[in-house]
């Protein structure tokens, strides 16, 4: 995203409403923002609820400061202004969200925080939806909360908006010189979390799954309702990474290790063996929804989500989520 002009006539319709205190034509312009600022706010925090909670904190803020916005920049730069700091903010007052250097959780440990983010409530504009898609996915996603938040601030208003470096120093009130600075060793860090990655997160990549992925999903569908640990075996890399959250405890790397766990934790014997799945996706990427069935109830109903990271046709990175009491996913709750 950049620093683009709106069209004169939203701006105009935002000014007037601004000046005359009309409450309906501030929130009809505001919300055309809505999506992009939730997925802007979700990279800070890596919280979907949060970042819903913070978007509706931009809007009440914006109002409060209508009268500060004069047009001479563009209307989304300042509403992204305001989100930023509206994220710093909730930051400051969270220490378990805020693992900077000194508190990071360990190499194999997952953030207890971390949600998926529903494809659905992506940015319908063209425009914003074609953001390089590695720049929602999970471990993206992940390797920004490493960073500490002002720094985190930094590096997703240059790197993935696409801001210029003066424009950030005065939304985040830096000087240039620290922004520069903040931003070479948020790239050092990304880097570091991202080894295997496409590292030039502004240029445009497709959303679409790919055949691969496509093909990966419907086989391990597949072979979890069929209770098939042979057939899921065989679909993931030997040095897979899988994580169960919010227990960042369930982290294990090693298809050997995982399948193990499932089988010890229970899962696919008497009560867990009744299973269908439905294909779906999350944070741009192939995930399956599962849902139980058990013996006193003849629904099958959600009860996880797994997020496939597939790699030349196998699964080399496997996260579940606990999405149970969780309807802004917006998956049926039984089949």
């Amino acid at each position: 995203m950049t620093d683009a002009r709106l069209p004169d006539a939203d701006e105009a319709a935002f000014l007037a409403a601004a000046h005359s205190g009309d409450t309906v034509g501030f929130a009809h312009v505001t919300e055309h923002h809505r999506r992009e600022l939730q997925v802007h706010c979700y990279r800070m925090l890596a919280n979907y609820e949060d970042a819903r909670d913070m978007t509706q904190e931009t809007f009440l803020r914006a109002w409060h400061k209508r009268e500060s916005f004069r047009g001479d920049a563009a209307l989304r730069t300042w509403l992204y202004r305001i989100a930023t700091n509206a994220c710093l903010d909730f930051l400051a007052k969270r220490n378990d969200r805020t693992p900077v250097p000194s508190g990071l959780p360990d190499p194999g440990a997952e953030l207890p925080y971390l949600q998926p983010y529903p494809d659905r409530m992506l940015p319908e504009d063209p425009q914003e939806a074609v953001v390089a898609r590695e720049t929602i996915e999970l471990a993206f996603v992940v390797a920004v909360q490493h960073l500490p938040p002002r720094q985190r601030a930094v590096f997703i208003v240059r790197d993935v908006l696409g801001w210029p470096a003066s424009t950030a120093a005065d939304a985040l009130e830096l000087s240039v010189a620290s922004v520069t600075s903040a931003l070479q060793r948020a790239r050092v860090t990304m880097r570091e979390q991202l080894p295997d990655r496409r590292l030039d997160w502004r240029s445009p990549a497709t959303h679409e799954l790919s055949e691969d992925e496509r093909g990966v999903l419907k086989s391990y569908i597949d072979a979890h309702e069929r209770n098939d640990l042979v057939g899921l075996t065989s679909l993931l890399r030997d040095d897979l990474r899988f994580a169960m959250l919010p227990d960042p405890g369930t982290v294990t790397t090693g298809a050997a290790d995982a399948v193990d766990g499932w089988v010890a934790g229970g899962l696919f014997r008497r009560g867990y063996d009744d299973w269908r799945c439905l294909a779906t996706t999350v944070n741009r990427m192939p995930a399956a929804a599962l849902y139980r069935r058990t013996a006193d109830d003849p629904a099958y109903r959600l009860l996880n989500l797994a997020v496939l990271h597939v790699v030349d046709g196998t699964i080399a990175e496997l996260t579940g989520f606990d999405v149970t009491g969780k309807p802004w996913l917006g998956l049926p709750t039984t089949l």
